[in-house]
């Protein structure tokens, strides 16, 4: 179906749709409603985290804002998977399958009802890529808008993200914390509703709609509970019904130098590494041509300069209070890191949003550092090629003191085991741990590894072990942590071929990652090496098992035929 046949004037005019009309009218609309373009308001609220249980209600200021603008709302839901419940068991499988599902979800409501546009909230980790990837897939005018970060919990003066609690289980397991602590921890980290409060991944998604052009300007730091919350999401009912005028689609924003804007914030924030896959698959959507070169490219232009958690000291709340994305844009843009004629969703270019924004000095400069000073005089987010990972692999360097590091293979075939053996201090210094089948195909679902990787720095291991997989990591993951190994186990890549004792060589400052194992030794394993029988044969994970390519490319679902 093409664009312009996208239209709901094909639903309500003329006498054969009468019928039609006479459903609206059941849920209340009048011929004048009737008579104005249709905007989807899609929200991924529900009951299963707290960073999406408020979007229902984020809703109906969307759609007044469409009113209020001149069309006509219909609001519609889609699903969400919290991460932080489904951590560390088998249902963090169904984490990134539901990135798909959300944007497969979106586009067959705004299909078979031929709305005229959109307005996008959402929460949880993969909700907002997911929802920007339906923007991009069906290019009809389009904003997204983020449902906000949670606020941070405080305990003996500190300020508490979930992170904390992840990491408290790991000191507890090592006998460096008490139970009472522990409980203590647990129920003062999350106080209210609101996405992750680091620099996790939804807040670095959030960020990174912003320098995508995607969302209005200053959309993604407002807390969840904050009342500006509220205003954003009408103001951006009415942009997206503003957009209709203008006609300015998805795909005229979702450029390729948008996308470098988004890899330089990404790096500057000292985001999640989860961006890179989601930024590979909101691009494909675009159908622009995003590879890990381009990521590497970029990032060793572009300082780290935001001292946010999982890394740093301060939160979103922190940044939102000294000015922003805006603030940490206006700073690239001075620079000269971001390309500022990229039109957005104001209808404006990146540089005249700016330009109409006056940020204070902020009272605390050290939540964002200078350019000329910065935490890391490079970016963040490292992608690694070698012998272990030849079609590469993503590590996070925020906040990680080493950038080397030489060890002995410690091979576990799932998460769990992996988990079990750090809990009971098996897994010791010099170690690098390897965890396999957990890839795209493999698990299915590259299932996030913040049980294990927290519990490694809770023991205080974490720069003197290493952690490398075929799954990914959360947001909220630190240490020397190396994920999305490609080619992964299941499709018979080297990290199948691993054993226990083999010597693993890591380098982020020469984008390194070897398997120190003579190359007749790898062929004689490789023909000795069986496939696996599939985890799931049936179902949603199953299908996705079957259809998902690599972490390389974005970890997207693609027809058999292509």
């Amino acid at each position: 179906m093409n664009n312009t046949d996208i239209s709901s004037r094909n639903v309500v005019e003329g006498t054969s749709r009468s019928p039609h009309r006479a459903m609206y009218k059941a849920m209340g609309l009048t011929d004048e409603d009737l008579s104005r373009k249709f905007i989807g308001v899609s929200h991924t609220g529900n009951e299963a985290t707290p960073c999406n249980i408020h979007l229902g209600r984020l809703a109906q200021k969307a759609k007044e804002g469409v009113y209020d603008a001149g069309a006509t709302p219909r609001e519609f839901s889609t699903i969400a998977v919290s991460d932080g419940i489904a951590m560390g068991h088998e249902g963090m499988k169904s984490s990134l399958v539901s990135r798909e599902i959300i944007a497969d979800s979106i586009e067959l409501m705004v299909r078979a009802h031929q709305y005229d546009g959109l307005v996008g909230i959402a929460g949880c980790d993969k909700s907002l890529p997911g929802t920007m990837m339906a923007m991009a897939r069906l290019n009809l005018p389009s904003v997204f808008v983020y449902g906000g970060t949670i606020m941070p919990g405080y305990y003996n003066g500190k300020q508490l993200t979930v992170q904390d609690v992840y990491e408290a289980v790991g000191a507890f397991d090592a006998g460096q914390l008490s139970l009472e602590a522990l409980k203590n921890i647990e129920n003062y980290a999350c106080p209210t509703a609101g996405s992750c409060g680091g620099m996790f991944t939804a807040n670095t998604m959030a960020s990174i709609s912003e320098a995508l052009g995607i969302s209005l300007p200053g959309s993604a730091s407002p807390p969840a509970e904050d009342e500006r919350r509220e205003k954003m999401v009408y103001d951006t009912g009415v942009a997206a019904t503003k957009l209709l005028e203008l006609n300015i689609k998805p795909r005229d924003i979702l450029t390729f130098e948008a996308f470098e804007n988004a890899i330089t914030i990404l790096n500057a924030i000292g985001g999640s590494t989860n961006a890179i896959l989601h930024l590979l698959a909101i691009s494909n959507e675009s159908r622009v041509k995003l590879t890990y070169d381009d990521f590497e490219r970029v990032r060793k232009k572009v300082p780290h300069i935001a001292d946010l958690k999982p890394g740093g000291m301060y939160v979103m709340n922190d940044l939102d209070k000294i000015g922003g994305v805006p603030l940490m844009l206006k700073k690239l843009l001075d620079r000269k890191l971001l390309h500022e004629d990229v039109i957005t969703v104001t209808g404006k270019t990146m540089k005249q949003n700016l330009d109409a924004i006056t940020i204070p000095p902020p009272a605390n400069a050290d939540i964002v550092r200078p350019l000329g000073t910065p935490l890391h005089k490079v970016g963040t987010a490292v992608v690694l090629k070698g012998s272990l990972a030849p079609d590469g692999a993503v590590v996070k360097i925020a906040g990680v003191k080493i950038d080397k590091f030489t060890g002995k293979a410690k091979v576990f075939d799932r998460e769990e085991d992996a988990f079990d053996a750090v809990s009971k201090n098996e897994v010791k210094e010099g170690d690098v741990v390897v965890i396999r089948y957990e890839g795209p195909k493999g698990g299915p679902g590259m299932r996030e590894m913040l049980a294990v990787t927290a519990a490694i720095v809770g023991q205080g291991l974490g720069e003197k072990v290493a952690l490398v997989t075929d799954g990914r990591f959360s947001g909220a993951t630190r240490g020397f942590m190396i994920g999305h190994v490609a080619p992964e186990a299941y499709v018979g890549g080297n990290i199948a071929l691993v054993k226990n004792g083999d010597r693993i060589i890591i380098d982020t400052e020469t984008n390194i990652i070897d398997l120190d194992v003579p190359k007749e030794e790898l062929d004689q394993r490789r023909k000795e090496w069986k496939p696996r029988k599939p985890n799931y044969e049936t179902g949603a994970l199953a299908k996705y098992a079957s259809l998902v390519g690599s972490a390389a490319q974005g970890a997207i679902t693609s027809p058999i035929w292509q």
